[in-house]
C-alpha cells in the first residue's frame, strides 16, 4: 500500500469553481465528471466520490476509470470503506482505490483490508507510522478485500488445508 504526505499528493482535486479545462491530471469531482458528459481531458488522474454516494452509481463507467479517490471527510467517518469493499469485492473494480481527506496512520490496516491501494494522509501525519501500523496486527481472523477466506480456512502458508 502506498501512503502519501497531502503537501506530496500529485493528484489534487478540482475545485468547483475552476474550468474543466484544468483537469488534467486532477482528480474530478464525480458529479462534475458526469456533467461533462466526455468534454473532460484523456489524461484526468480519475474522480473523486464522496461518502454519501451508492457505488452503483459507477458500475457503467468502471471501466473508463483508472483512480477512484474515495473521501473521508473525518476520520471517524467509514462509509468509505464500505464503498471500497464493494468496489473490489462486490463489483471487482481493479483499478486503484485512493483514500483522501482526514486520513490518519492509525487507519492503515483498514484501508488496506477493505481493499485501499493508496492513502493521502491528512497534514502533519507521518508516512513511516502508517507503514508501521500495517504491520502492527500479523493476522486476522475474519477474511478481506484481498484474502477473502477465514483464517481456519488457511494455514500457515496462506493454503486451504484438505
Amino acid at each position: 500500500m502506498e501512503f502519501v504526505r497531502a503537501g506530496d499528493d500529485r493528484d489534487l482535486v478540482l475545485g468547483d469553481a475552476e474550468p474543466l479545462q484544468l483537469a488534467a491530471g486532477r482528480l474530478v469531482p464525480w458529479p462534475r465528471w458526469l456533467a461533462a458528459d466526455g468534454r473532460l481531458p484523456d489524461d484526468i488522474a480519475g474522480i473523486a466520490l464522496a461518502n454519501d454516494v451508492d457505488v452503483r452509481e459507477l458500475l457503467a463507467h468502471l471501466p473508463r476509470l483508472a483512480r477512484i479517490a474515495l473521501q473521508f471527510p473525518k476520520w471517524t467517518d467509514g462509509r468509505a470503506y464500505s464503498q471500497a469493499r464493494l468496489l473490489r469485492v462486490r463489483h471487482r473494480y481493479a483499478g486503484e482505490l485512493r483514500a483522501i481527506g482526514d486520513v490518519i496512520p492509525d487507519m492503515a490496516a483498514q484501508l488496506h483490508r477493505t481493499g485501499f491501494d493508496a492513502a493521502v494522509l491528512r497534514a502533519g501525519e507521518s508516512v513511516e507510522v502508517a507503514r508501521r501500523m500495517l504491520g502492527l496486527i500479523p493476522a486476522f481472523y475474519q477474511g478481506d478485500a484481498s484474502e477473502p477466506r477465514l483464517r481456519f480456512a488457511r494455514d500457515s502458508s496462506g493454503a486451504v488445508p484438505s
